[in-house]
């Protein structure tokens, strides 16, 4: 039985996708025993595998990791999806900025902070990584780590200082950090 998912990607990540003499895309075959095929001209992603229907579970993680790549993260970060602990999430910040383009503009600032500091502090504290690409912010982590993450992007997002948002995850941070000294008495 044949399997496949098909994604669109922007083109201008087809090259990534692919890799420097197609190691990424070689890599990414190999890794889950698929074929992936990429119509440059349109950004078409096509992952197919003809493997029993139990491997189903890798041409997903490998659409995932494709998914990632085109949001914006490196290969590198991306492979962090290999692990079953690690997930993707996307955003739409549109949903934020509406039909603003203005709006848009201003909440990815915000987002990403003058040099990309906002950015990092905000993986800093979840231990995520985060990509803004185009319209999205894409989160890879463990589950209650993207759920932090995404909460302070949204607070982020509908105006929230960023002082405020640190704080909060700061003050989440460290009582997480308590909890487990607590497990060790």
């Amino acid at each position: 039985m044949n399997y496949q998912r098909s994604i669109r990607i922007p083109k201008d990540r087809v090259g990534v996708i692919i890799g420097k003499n197609g190691n990424i895309k070689q890599e990414i075959e190999k890794k889950f025993k698929i074929d992936i095929s990429i119509d440059s001209d349109y950004g078409d992603v096509t992952l197919s595998s003809q493997v029993k229907h139990y491997d189903i579970l890798d041409l997903n993680k490998a659409t995932e990791i494709v998914q990632a790549i085109s949001k914006g993260f490196s290969p590198e970060r991306a492979f962090d999806l290999i692990s079953d602990d690690n997930i993707l999430e996307i955003i739409d910040i549109r949903s934020f900025a509406g039909k603003s383009d203005n709006k848009l503009i201003r909440i990815k600032s915000r987002l990403i902070g003058e040099r990309g500091k906002s950015r990092r502090t905000l993986e800093e504290l979840t231990g995520t990584y985060i990509s803004i690409y185009g319209h999205n912010v894409s989160i890879i982590g463990l589950p209650e780590q993207i759920s932090l993450a995404s909460k302070a992007i949204t607070m982020l997002c509908i105006g929230k200082s960023h002082k405020f948002v640190y704080e909060f995850l700061q003050k989440i941070k460290r009582k997480s950090k308590l909890e487990r000294m607590k497990l060790w008495e």
